[in-house]
């Protein structure tokens, strides 16, 4: 019984043990599971915040870019004014008041609306010649363009001419003006959307050089069917494409928009212009003269008068050398006396004395390098001793990025030539000619137009003594009296466009002249 009750007290002690083991196991997951949660809930409040924060970060960027948005809204000069500090992008007292003083100092740009038509197609164009050649190109292609309904791509430049110049459109032109300020008119790209320009990387587009002197209805008829066919139409050739007259007026007036608001050049072109011309001004007036002999216009033409025949020599070697100058054998004599060449150095001073040009007044030659240098330059500069150039006016170091780019030496004559009192081109080359028609639409600035065939006629017999100076004096300012840049209609002759006057250089379309019905000649 003793043995009973001993393991009855042994069993009731294990027990107690047992169940104060259990409630340590049990405390022990009791305080483990307890852990776990807090755990959990440390995790929850921690995503929670998380998600706060992502969300306050979500909307501050979202109230600062509508911010930012509005205030791009009123105007493009928003990033300079952000250093001046911005008003609230919420208040519209603020706004109103930031765009009542704004005004003043930058007026807001406004752009013409985009003008939403059915797309034709994309039109290519690769531009040929000098800067004065591929400038009227392009403005005919704009013209094409917006007649056909179809997209411009921003026009490829020549750089395989003779001068060679590498520059692409955005070195000459504001690119971004050329596009914004033509988009009521025509959708004009810099590229091809890229699913094209892989096409066309490929060679899958057509190529053509249009048709010389053609009217509208020739690329309606021929041109447009081609682009709706393969989408994508290269012209390979864009000068005088398009004919002068007997067009719509509209088309007339968007050549002059393009030609005299859309083609600006670029920003540090239009500033070394405007430096050039300060520097002139502030010795008084000026003329420009563009005295076209140069090497390239003497071999093209064949014109030789007053070279040795050394110089002759290398001039026919240079026609031969390039085999697009279709003309090889040319008779100078003859040439020169028809008025088909450039008048020489010497032939432009007796020209200037004898239209009683002041001999202090500063003549600024817009050319490139005379052939013969100061030799032929000799009698020019005894009769008008204040000869200056671009690189006589400037620093080297002003000059620096034009060197080798013979088109925007060219943009900063154009630009001197502008604003020149007197305007004497001595050959009818594209520069004299576009030069001449913008002079025009200024206002018919004094542009002397010389008669070169009666000029070379009139030289001739005052060199031989046939005629005094005083004679022959008289005859030059009587044959260009008329020739001063006046207003006057376009020579049309019907199924000769290749004889008419020039569209560029006389857009009378475009022209507003006083009492127009009395100094508007009649088409002969």
């Amino acid at each position: 019984m003793c043995r009973i009750e001993g393991e009855k007290s042994e069993f009731e002690g294990r027990e107690r043990k047992r169940k104060r083991w259990g409630l340590s196991v049990m405390g022990f997951k009791a305080a483990t599971l307890g852990d776990g949660r807090v755990e959990k809930l440390k995790s929850s409040m921690m995503s929670r915040s998380r998600m706060k924060l992502w969300m306050i970060r979500a909307t501050t960027s979202i109230l600062l870019w509508t911010c930012v948005v509005q205030l791009m809204t009123l105007g493009e000069t928003w990033g300079p004014r952000v250093l001046k500090g911005w008003p609230s992008c919420f208040s519209q007292e603020s706004t109103a008041a930031f765009a009542v003083d704004s005004s003043p100092e930058v007026p807001a740009r406004v752009l013409p609306p985009k003008r939403v038509y059915k797309n034709n197609g994309y039109l290519m164009v690769s531009c040929n010649g000098g800067l004065n050649q591929m400038r009227s190109a392009i403005c005919d292609m704009v013209a094409i363009a917006r007649y056909l309904n179809v997209t411009l791509i921003v026009p490829e430049l020549d750089k395989t001419s003779f001068w060679a110049d590498p520059s692409e459109f955005q070195d000459i032109f504001d690119v971004d003006h050329f596009i914004t300020s033509l988009r009521d008119e025509v959708r004009i790209l810099r590229e091809l959307p890229p699913r094209l320009k892989r096409r066309v990387e490929l060679g899958m587009l057509y190529t053509m050089p249009p048709i010389s002197w053609s009217d509208i209805s020739y690329y309606h008829n021929q041109i447009l069917p081609l682009i709706r066919k393969y989408k994508v139409v290269h012209l390979n050739r864009t000068d005088a494409r398009l004919a002068n007259n007997g067009q719509p007026m509209e088309m007339q007036k968007l050549r002059c928009r393009v030609n005299f608001g859309a083609l600006k050049f670029t920003p540090q072109i239009e500033e070394l212009g405007r430096k050039v011309i300060r520097l002139l001004r502030q010795k008084g007036p000026f003329m420009v003269l563009h005295l076209r002999y140069e090497m390239d216009m003497l071999a093209f033409s064949g014109c030789s008068q007053g070279c040795n025949k050394d110089e002759i020599d290398e001039l026919t070697r240079m026609r031969y050398a390039y085999p697009w100058w279709k003309e090889k054998i040319i008779n100078s004599d003859l040439k020169r006396r028809d008025g088909l060449c450039p008048l020489t150095p010497e032939e432009t001073a007796l020209t200037l004395r004898a239209l009683d040009i002041d001999s202090s007044i500063q003549v600024y030659i817009a050319a490139g390098e005379i052939y013969g240098g100061r030799r032929r330059l000799a009698s020019l500069a005894a009769a008008y001793p204040n000869l200056v150039r671009k690189e006589t006016l400037l620093e080297p170091s002003d000059l620096m990025f034009f060197q080798n780019h013979s088109s925007q030496m060219a943009a900063l004559d154009y630009l001197v030539s502008l604003e020149s009192d007197i305007f004497v081109p001595t050959y009818d080359g594209n520069m004299a000619k576009v030069v001449e028609g913008h002079r025009r639409y200024l206002g018919y600035k004094k542009t002397i137009l010389l008669d070169r065939k009666l000029l070379v006629d009139l030289i001739d017999q005052h060199t031989a003594g046939s005629l005094t100076w005083d004679e022959f004096s008289y005859a030059v300012k009587k044959a260009h009296a008329e020739r001063m840049g006046n207003p006057t209609k376009r020579l049309v002759i019907p199924d000769r466009p290749k004889e008419e006057d020039y569209f560029y250089s006389n857009p009378w379309e475009c022209l507003e002249p006083s009492n127009e019905d009395e100094t508007l000649s009649s088409s002969i």
